[in-house]
């Protein structure tokens, strides 16, 4: 099996000799005070940011398989709120896209290629004695749309985010980079704050 951490490597040492890193020199808090919660899919990782006038230093992006929050207080979501918290980010994007691989994850196919890969059947009866519903764990999503606004709710109504940051749900087209807005989270709070006011 082969390896591309030599190629890196040596990519990387004349990089830094002949200062490629220039051009993306910036500080660590995003210029454009946003956070994107997106997919970690190949095809985003120079598409995304075009489609929506992106720069270095403009965003923190965190990825997930399926931009999805699975846990409102594991990694993804922490790594958002940090975002908010420490970074100066005021804005959240949660951008999901067609043709997504979790929407097709067979999670039986899944523990199999893991066997074959060499994980031992009594460490898949381990995890499951232990309670953990590996099959539901590993289980994609259906619908695109449906999982972005899970995971908008999930962020939106989290007990640490605070309350007037708008939290936004897209869709894009992982071929021609098309942003379709499925909840604008700055109409949601303008919404949220007219009901509170008027009751």
């Amino acid at each position: 099996m082969g390896t591309s951490l030599n190629e890196i490597l040596s990519f990387n040492e004349s990089f830094v000799k002949f200062k490629q890193y220039e051009p993306y020199i910036t500080s660590k808090y995003p210029d454009k005070k946003s956070v994107i919660l997106t997919c970690m899919d190949t095809r985003l990782v120079e598409l995304l940011p075009k489609a929506m006038n992106m720069r270095n230093g403009d965003v923190k992006i965190v990825k997930s398989a399926g931009a999805q929050v699975s846990h409102p207080f594991g990694a993804v979501m922490r790594s958002i709120l940090v975002a908010v918290y420490a970074l100066k980010a005021d804005e959240v994007y949660v951008i999901g896209h067609h043709d997504c691989g979790m929407s097709a994850i067979d999670p039986d196919v899944m523990i199999g290629n893991m066997l074959e890969r060499g994980i031992n059947e009594d460490i898949i009866d381990t995890v499951k004695y232990s309670g953990i519903d590996l099959v539901e764990w590993l289980r994609g999503f259906g619908d695109v749309s449906t999982s972005v606004l899970k995971s908008v709710d999930m962020i939106r109504n989290h007990p640490l985010m605070p309350k007037m940051t708008p939290v936004h749900g897209l869709v894009i087209d992982p071929n021609t980079g098309k942003l379709e807005l499925l909840a604008d989270g700055n109409s949601y709070l303008e919404d949220n704050n007219s009901t509170e006011t008027t009751v």
